[in-house]
């Protein structure tokens, strides 16, 4: 790029209050004259400002604006106040990343944004207060204050401001060769194809998934990619879900240091536990499953004060001991937060010599345990708990159509012997949880869940809805109470503990959901503090007028987000106080949090929860909860890469489904057969002017009164797929419903004068 006129960024500075010599038409200043102008001249405080000052103009501004932007993205320029970093030194205020392998009782970090040209990245001491709020840990982003601390080469303290979400990795996307060279086919949805020049290929090949760099060049800016490095190639490596883990930076390989250490973990001895292996408690999991972290035993209890009454042991994989506070293990299985469910694979929280041998209830082998025994009346009602660390020895894995059809009267081999002494148990305890779950009354969606089978070369096969069986219930019934006791004990000692909390629905979505009511002619709650019996009724009242899917649809997107917090708002969805996270350690973060916890509150081990960690409990639930949210985002896309990947074959096909999402710019379908996702453009629908309305969630023709509405059935035609963005494109070939016209909206204005919302006028 030019210099400025007259100067070279090594000449004294201009005084300030003057302005500099005029720059060249149609060249940029570089980076540096920026910033040194900035420092000189605190008038130039704006986009305008240093387009005067460099003497930018017409349509080299475009250049300009896209070069101040990218600074603002390196930290090199702050939006409100245009910040100067001298070289070598940090701002007053930066963002920093601290390693996923620093020491959470002496964290350090790094600038997020660096420069190589300006030497090596400092590294910055992070300073956590006993009072501090805001309290990080090793993987998070940080915006921090940055003091220096002096000396020739500068060393910094931080203190942390905010807890930051680390970005998405951008330009992800899908080398394809053809006649004219390359051109990469991104996987974002609304992202368009680029053109790859010959030299910037590097070594990707047909097929690779590439992450690219954006340039653009000539006067209309047109967009090119240059390849930075090849992921990997999807198909070669039959996992789709590689795209989703790349895009969203998830961990899918354990460093060397984890697997060693994993390695070198050897089995957990009796010595400190009591023995339980006599206890006949028996894994009940799907058949596929390869990891059992729960197993369950039910005896009638003999106490005659407690007729009908029941005895429950519930024992849980004791990861707490294999995976200690500050090892190597323990950092990668925060950094990763959960395991990740694809169809095409699975990315565990913990390396498999933990997660499928140490740490699994095998049927036959000791294993280590953290274990509970809970005493309920002939109600189910809970009378009392205790903890306990324990070694146990799986009698049986059954898988839950196993243990189901024993129930209904099938049992094979394994189950026969079984039935009465351990089955029939079960079964009897779980009748009387279901009348406490009856009487507690949570919330009660139907939502059936589809799942993609694969075949041996990893595509999709078919798409199915599992069965929803008793067996099913009965373990989440017993994993819930587990996980209440959890709670109840960890406040009962005062400890700090990370609850899962799920909060009430907001009241502009509980308005919203009335309105949506009033136009299907239900009944409308006439409380805005709805209580999940409130919801279950509204469900139940859908169903009778056989309008279920509608309302189901439209109550879920009332709901507000489950997350980690180690303060307690209640668990609405469940209609439960106190809700901890205890039952799943080998596949969730905040699960060995409250082994740990557990472990030190009841004085049952050295390798309970530390106080450096008890003061963390804030950032440990913010990140773990973003992890979650980050699996259920990449595992959504994955499905929906796949289907589109399995539907690009039936282009012109006609399918059925439902109506699952409006915008004024079209609707979404959501196809039967498949559960696969598609937009319908608004243009597509008919020659009419629709307009969205948001209290009937519909479309709404202005001159025929057509309308389609969330929930309603329609055929649609598939008319293009894109199945590295997971995009699906449909026309709806069904009518919509008759209603009356809304008329014309053109000129009219609301109440405070203001045009109303227009439309869209649709077109063939």
């Amino acid at each position: 790029m030019a210099k400025r006129t007259g100067q070279t960024p090594s000449a004294p500075a201009p005084r300030k209050g003057r302005r500099s010599a005029s720059f060249t038409p149609g060249q940029l200043p570089t980076r540096e004259q920026i910033l040194e102008a900035i420092a000189d001249f605190p008038e130039i405080n704006s986009k305008r400002e240093i387009a005067r000052h460099f003497n930018v103009k017409g349509d080299d501004r475009v250049p300009l604006k896209v070069l101040l932007r990218d600074m603002e993205k390196e930290g090199l320029l702050a939006r409100k106040r245009k910040e100067l970093r001298p070289v070598g030194e940090l701002p007053a205020v930066t963002v920093l990343d601290i390693p996923a392998d620093a020491d959470p009782d002496n964290l350090h970090a790094f600038p997020a944004k660096w420069d190589d040209d300006e030497g090596q990245k400092p590294r910055v001491t992070v300073s956590v207060s006993k009072d501090a709020r805001v309290v990080p840990a090793p993987g998070d982003r940080i915006l921090a204050r940055i003091q220096r601390d002096g000396g020739t080469v500068p060393t910094y303290t931080a203190r942390p401001m905010k807890v930051l979400d680390k970005p998405r990795k951008a330009d992800l996307g899908i080398v394809r060769m053809d006649d004219d060279g390359a051109r990469l086919v991104p996987i974002e949805r609304k992202a368009r194809e680029m053109r790859i020049s010959a030299g910037d290929l590097g070594d990707a090949k047909d097929g690779d998934l590439v992450e690219v760099e954006v340039t653009v060049s000539g006067r209309m800016m047109i967009p090119r990619a240059k390849v930075v490095s090849v992921v990997g190639n999807p198909q070669s490596e039959g996992a789709v879900s590689l795209i989703a883990l790349h895009s969203l930076d998830i961990p899918y390989r354990f460093p060397a240091s984890v697997l060693k250490e994993a390695e070198q973990a050897q089995e957990a001895p009796l010595k400190g536990r009591e023995d339980w292996r006599d206890i006949p408690l028996v894994t009940i999991d799907p058949a596929d499953a390869k990891d059992h972290d729960d197993a369950v035993h039910a005896e009638p209890d003999p106490d005659p004060n407690n007729a009908g009454g029941f005895i429950i042991r519930v024992g849980i994989a004791d990861v707490s001991y294999y995976v200690k506070s500050g090892s190597t293990m323990d950092r990668e299985a925060f950094l990763r937060g959960n395991s990740v469910y694809f169809p095409d694979r699975v990315v565990p929280m913990l390396p498999e010599r933990i997660s499928n041998d140490l740490c699994s209830l095998r049927e036959g082998e000791n294993r280590a345990s953290m274990a509970l025994r809970i005493v309920i009346d002939a109600e189910g009602n809970k009378k009392s708990h205790s903890f306990h660390r324990v070694m146990m020895r799986s009698a049986a894995k059954l898988s839950y159509q196993q243990a189901q059809a024993a129930i209904d009267g099938q049992p094979d081999d394994v189950t026969g012997p079984l039935l009465e002494l351990i089955l029939k148990p079960l079964w009897a305890a779980y009748a009387a949880l279901s009348k406490a779950r009856d009487r507690r009354g949570p919330l009660a969606l139907d939502l059936p869940e589809r799942r993609i089978r694969l075949d041996a070369n990893g595509m999709v096969e078919g798409v199915y809805v599992p069965e929803r069986l008793n067996a099913h219930k009965l373990i989440e019934e017993m994993m819930i109470l587990s996980n209440v006791c959890a709670a109840e004990t960890l406040e009962k000692h005062k400890l700090g503990l990370l609850y899962r909390v799920h909060d009430a629905p907001s009241r502009e979505k509980v308005v919203t959901l009335g309105e949506f009511l009033k136009s299907l002619d239900l009944p409308v709650p006439r409380s805005e503090a709805l209580r999940p019996k409130d919801f279950n009724q509204i469900l139940y009242r859908a169903e009778k007028a056989g309008k279920s899917q509608q309302v189901n649809e439209m109550v879920l997107r009332s709901q507000a987000q489950a997350e980690y917090a180690p303060g307690n708002y209640g668990h609405y969805g469940l209609n439960l106080d106190r809700y901890a996270h205890f039952t799943s350690p080998i596949r969730r973060y905040a699960d060995l949090i409250v082994h740990r916890a557990l472990i030190r509150a009841l004085d049952l081990g050295d390798d309970g929860l530390t106080v450096a960690e008890e003061q963390r409990l804030g950032s440990i639930g913010e990140h773990i909860s973003a992890t979650e949210r980050r699996a259920m985002v990449a595992e959504r896309e994955t499905s929906d890469r796949l289907l589109a990947q399995y539907l690009a074959a039936h282009i012109g096909a006609r399918f059925t489904g439902k109506i699952a999402g409006l915008v004024g710019a079209g609707l979404f379908v959501r196809l039967d057969e498949t559960g696969a996702d598609g937009f319908v453009p608004v243009s597509s629908l008919g020659q009419d002017y629709f307009r969205h309305f948001e209290d009937q969630q519909a479309l709404i023709g202005e001159r025929t009164g057509e309308r389609f509405r969330i929930g309603d059935r329609v055929e649609v035609r598939l008319l293009e797929a894109a199945p590295m963005a997971g995009a699906l494109r449909f026309e709806v070939l069904s009518e919509g419903e008759r209603v009356k016209p809304p008329g014309p909206t053109r000129g009219r204005r609301d109440r405070k004068g203001k045009p109303t919302p227009r439309g869209h006028r649709a077109r063939r």
